[in-house]
């Protein structure tokens, strides 16, 4: 054995040369999929604000992709999902890609992409299947509905290794975020409640059913199930609205 600056290391580990430093950065893996969300949103954020629009208000994308019962119901398959993209104001935007940046440094290390992607996905259509159901009426658009799905996800995970979630700034987050979604006016109640529903059940089935299941992928089908479940509904709600 040869003495190494951190106890001892055996021949062969010391003729293999130099090892490899891993800083916390490394260890926890980049954020490729937070980053091309956060760049989709910015990208189709401002591509709305040339499209005829202005800040404050929607543009030509945001008109023909913003979540809207009875279009949905005439056969635009696309708005429950695209209205997850589109924000109105530099404020709405600006917040929403904050709090996912910060989210998706946390959890998408933790569950790699596939899962993050589909957590993601199960959040935005949880949002809009809510929002279908209590308010089909309205013009809404948003990340909001996702960026709630991955705070309740946070909340899970912590509890799922013994950390009371309200003990830390998540805790604290969420129910601010309750508190104005409550009380501020055009604010979408079904976009950030069904966002935050979905979200926790996601955080369920990775933190702790999915240790439980056999296969590593396992989890992530079901989120993506459960995604396609709740986009059949929000079809299905805005027909019979």
């Amino acid at each position: 054995m040869h003495q190494a600056s951190v106890g001892f290391h055996c021949p062969e580990c010391a003729r293999g040369g130099r090892q490899r430093v891993v800083t916390p950065r490394t260890a926890a893996g980049t954020p490729v999929v937070t980053a091309v969300l956060v760049a989709l949103n910015l990208a189709v954020f401002l591509a709305d604000l040339v499209s005829e629009g202005g800040v404050g208000e929607l543009g030509r994308w945001g008109t023909e992709g913003a979540l809207f019962g009875p279009a949905v119901a005439a056969g635009d398959w696309w708005r429950p999902i695209t209205a997850g993209f589109l924000h109105i104001g530099l404020v709405h935007v600006g917040f929403n890609m904050f709090l996912l940046w910060q989210l998706g440094l946390l959890l998408e290390p933790a569950v790699r992409k596939p899962a993050f992607t589909a957590l993601y996905l199960l959040s935005l259509l949880g949002g809009s299947f809510l929002t279908l159901v209590l308010d089909p009426d309205a013009v809404t658009v948003g990340a909001s509905g996702a960026v709630f799905g991955l705070m309740g996800a946070t909340a899970v995970a912590m509890r799922s290794r013994g950390i009371n979630p309200f003990q830390t700034g998540i805790g604290m987050l969420l129910v601010v975020n309750l508190v104005l979604t409550f009380t501020l006016p055009r604010i979408s109640v079904g976009g950030h409640v069904g966002g935050l529903l979905a979200g926790l059940a996601g955080g369920v089935v990775l933190w702790q059913l999915g240790p439980r299941l056999p296969a590593r992928w396992l989890p992530t089908l079901v989120l993506l199930a459960g995604a396609g479940a709740l986009y059949a509904g929000c079809l299905t709600v805005a027909r019979a609205a």
